[in-house]
């Protein structure tokens, strides 16, 4: 051996070795495996992007409005006396709901009595003085027919029966009127609803005129909610409702969240406010478990349209460009394609409906996205659940002084 040639230390021999080894061992599992399968082995890492999906789905998706409304009641009544007279009674509690045609108060008549005996004795009177003149028309047509009176005496008589015959009307009618208005002492409720606070107490004067009234009745069954939208939402409204269609509406808390009542849309103003450029609508609500109250705030909910077998994908899938909106589309190989869309309403779960540019059955890359372009090799992988209840019962630690 020359001075150049020393043999190996035994370490560095012995790694030699063991790479050697290793090496062959990899060859052999290669060759083993192609001539298996015929394929080349997978590679030993994995370069697929790993990222989240959601399916794109295919269902009937409501097109729903909403808008801030307020509660009115269907018919607001403020019942008043059509005679002045003394209240004698009040037959009604305040907050009490009264039928149609219920008493509620009454109003002392004894006057209208009165009056109604002293036009019955003008009527008698007037009826006695018609039939005498009809008397004396009688005779006088006897005596004109033989020439035995002259035909002016004839006509003052036929004028006469004629006077009485009008003063017998006259006086009819003043019973009449008499009689209405003891109809009219009894106050009774023109609508079914809830009465209000009483604003006269019996023994107090009533007037016809008065403004107060004597009490409020609003009627909430059915009660109404009215609400407006944007002049741009006209159209998809205002067709339905000429054609006769009630649109369904629903009426939500002021959060949002919990559905108070359900009616239907079946009124919409005759123009558009030029100060707000919006259309003002009602809605009615049957209102049977009284869940809606007079002047009290909702969110409302109106379904215009409803969209048969609408494409849906999750929101997250839906991306933004300069050229408009798009997702990744997933292939069967497991490659993601960019594809345009267009989108419609956001559905009530929050799925966008997609109008075109996909078909149902397909998955889209939700989470992953980025400095993702055609063709790039995805995985899917599902999103890491964290469980909070191991945080919430963990107690603190509590840090003592360090020890000694």
């Amino acid at each position: 051996m020359t001075a150049n040639s020393s043999p190996l230390p035994p370490r560095r021999k012995s790694r030699w070795i063991t790479v050697s080894v290793i090496v062959i061992l990899v060859l052999l599992v290669a060759w083993y495996w192609h001539s298996r399968t015929g394929k080349t082995p997978p590679p030993a890492f994995d370069t697929s992007t790993p990222v989240q999906a959601g399916d794109v789905a295919s269902a009937d998706v409501p097109v729903i409005l909403t808008a801030l409304g307020t509660v009115i009641p269907n018919a607001s009544v403020t019942v008043t006396s059509r005679i002045d007279g003394h209240l004698e009674a009040v037959y009604f509690t305040e907050g009490q709901y009264v039928e149609k045609g219920q008493t509620l108060a009454q109003i002392d008549t004894r006057p209208y009595k009165a009056e109604v005996a002293q036009y019955q004795g003008t009527l008698a009177e007037n009826q006695a003085q018609l039939a005498n003149a009809q008397l004396t028309l009688s005779r006088y047509e006897r005596l004109y027919a033989k020439d035995s009176l002259a035909r002016q005496d004839l006509d003052t008589q036929r004028a006469t029966m004629r006077q009485y015959q009008g003063a017998v009307q006259s006086a009819k009618g003043q019973i009449e009127t008499a009689q209405l208005n003891i109809d009219y002492g009894r106050i009774t409720a023109p609508i079914s609803g809830y009465v209000g606070l009483r604003q006269v107490d019996p023994g107090n004067m009533v007037h016809s005129s008065d403004t107060n009234g004597i009490v409020t009745i609003t009627q909430t069954h059915p009660i109404a909610v009215t609400f407006s939208i944007p002049q741009g939402d006209l159209k998809s409204v205002l067709t339905p409702l000429r054609q006769g269609r009630a649109l369904p509406v629903t009426a939500m808390d002021q959060q949002g969240t919990q559905a108070i009542a359900t009616g239907k849309v079946q009124f919409i103003s005759n123009e558009i406010d030029t100060s707000t450029g919006s259309v003002q609508l009602k809605a009615l609500f049957d209102n049977t478990d009284d869940a809606l109250y007079p002047n009290q705030f909702v969110n409302v909910r109106l379904q215009v349209d409803l969209l048969k077998n609408a494409v849906l994908v999750p929101a997250a899938a839906v991306q933004l460009s300069d050229t408009g909106k798009f997702v990744f589309n997933i292939g069967a190989d497991n490659t993601v394609k960019r594809q345009t869309i267009t989108t419609g309403p956001t559905a009530e779960d929050g799925r966008i409906v997609v109008t075109q540019g996909l078909q149902p059955g397909g998955k889209v890359v939700t989470q992953g996205v980025d400095s993702m372009s055609d063709g790039t090799k995805v995985k899917v992988v599902q999103a890491q659940k964290v469980d909070t209840s191991e945080l919430q019962n963990a107690s603190p630690r509590r840090m003592g002084p360090p020890g000694r």
